[in-house]
């Protein structure tokens, strides 16, 4: 059996889960002697499309025994998908679920599947965070990620689902990356609302996105606004040792979500299925974590 090829498509090199989802990979990969090639998208669908299906339309010698990818917009690419089932490619679909895994795995020789964390999950668990830290209510700052991007929709849900009635949202919107969540925080400011806006926390959801929003508050000219600001709780979600939980730990981010990288665990699983010709499950969750513990965060003390 020759040894297989990996190819891991990733949203944006600029965040810091999508670097340690190379990393995980990059990790798999050694640890099981395979190759794996990186490619990021620049948080573009077309590019993120374009990518794959030259891979899956490469020659024979050069073409991946599967293809693991988070995908960048509003689809999972399910004509991309099938092509590469056609041409008897392993596929994989990280953190997203893709309503046409069911029927495309009727007709797939190759391993076909989604390895998703539990996106309401993680809102449930924001959404507990804010009750915890803000336990007499309040107004949140929310930073979402993309609209067509169903793990963002899915992280509002779990939030909406868990935060108590008497803690108020005002939602933004950016693209999983830290300037994009500097961008949107600067136009709200600009705006005569945001400065009558009685906001107690800030939260976003991925932890990149959270240190944005502190920038934006950092630029501000006003010292007295500034420190308004930047006194108040933020938090994020990855909760990576490097970055989220170092913030939390250094009072940066008073809490986080960790979501467990998981494009090395999907090589680990594809890897497997090769060598013991065995179906992997349709779909398999990872299980996000509070940083810290839920029993752990302070209680923000009303103004």
């Amino acid at each position: 059996m020759s040894k297989p090829r990996f190819l891991v498509s990733l949203t944006t090199s600029d965040n810091d889960y999508q670097i340690e989802q190379a990393y995980s990979a990059e990790q798999a990969a050694n640890k099981l002697g395979v190759e794996v090639q990186i490619a990021y998208a620049d948080n573009d669908a077309i590019t993120q499309s374009t990518q794959v299906l030259k891979a899956i339309q490469s020659p024979e010698a050069t073409r991946p025994s599967a293809i693991i990818f988070e995908p960048v917009g509003g689809t999972a690419l399910p004509q991309v998908a099938q092509a590469a089932v056609s041409a008897g490619i392993g596929w994989a679909v990280l953190n997203r679920d893709a309503s046409y895994i069911a029927d495309l795995r009727k007709s797939a020789a190759a391993p076909i599947f989604c390895l998703t964390s539990d996106h309401v999950e993680i809102g449930r668990i924001q959404g507990r965070q804010f009750k915890a830290l803000l336990p007499h209510g309040g107004s949140i700052l929310y930073i979402q990620g993309p609209s067509e991007n169903s793990a963002a929709k899915e992280r509002t849900l779990g939030v909406r689902e868990t935060k108590p009635a008497n803690i108020q949202i005002t939602l933004l919107k950016a693209q999983w990356t830290e300037e994009s969540a500097t961008r949107s925080v600067r136009s709200w400011l600009k705006l005569g609302t945001s400065q009558r806006a009685p906001i107690d926390l800030v939260a976003a959801q991925d932890d990149s996105m959270a240190m944005g929003a502190r920038k934006a508050f950092e630029e501000l000219t006003n010292e007295l606004d500034k420190e308004r600001w930047l006194n108040l709780p933020f938090t994020g979600c990855d909760g990576l040792p490097k970055t989220g939980q170092s913030w939390v730990r250094s009072g940066i981010l008073a809490a986080t979500v960790f979501v467990p990288p998981n494009a090395g665990q999907a090589i680990e699983m594809l890897f497997h299925a090769r060598e013991s010709k065995k179906q992997i499950p349709e779909r398999v969750l990872t299980v996000p974590v509070s940083i810290p513990a839920l029993s752990e965060l302070k209680p923000r003390m009303p103004s």
